[in-house]
């Protein structure tokens, strides 16, 4: 063991000692894990820490899964997983919908103008 591990889990005991880590919201619940199966392993540590410092919003993830669905159905031969994909598809549509509702993004001057060319780059 290294000089590092050592000091982290003597300060870890220290803190159960003091009640640090007592009464912290979400005791006794289970963790929220991501699916992070579509992140290659070398990046996920990155991909975590980015997106807990909010690099990473919502609505670029939903565009990057899209994307990746929409290259998945075009080299797709089985029907069954066509179909699955497309269902995947639809609703990652309707969560980007919903973002862009909620943000009222739909509501300025600019993406009105630009609505046509953004929906034919995200949905086509």
């Amino acid at each position: 063991m290294d000089i590092a591990y050592i000091i982290a889990e003597e300060r870890i005991r220290q803190a159960i000692k003091d009640g640090d880590f007592d009464k912290l919201p979400g005791e006794g619940k289970p963790l929220k894990l991501e699916d992070l199966s579509h992140i290659p392993e070398e990046l996920r540590q990155a991909y975590r820490m980015l997106k807990n410092a909010n690099m990473i919003s919502d609505e670029q993830e939903l565009k990057r899964d899209m994307a990746t669905i929409e290259e998945l159905i075009s080299i797709c031969t089985d029907a069954n997983e066509e179909q699955r994909l497309t269902e995947m598809l639809t609703e990652k549509r309707l969560r980007f919908e919903q973002l862009v509702d909620k943000k009222k993004m739909t509501s300025s001057a600019a993406y009105r103008t630009y609505q046509n060319k953004i929906y034919s780059k995200f949905f086509y």
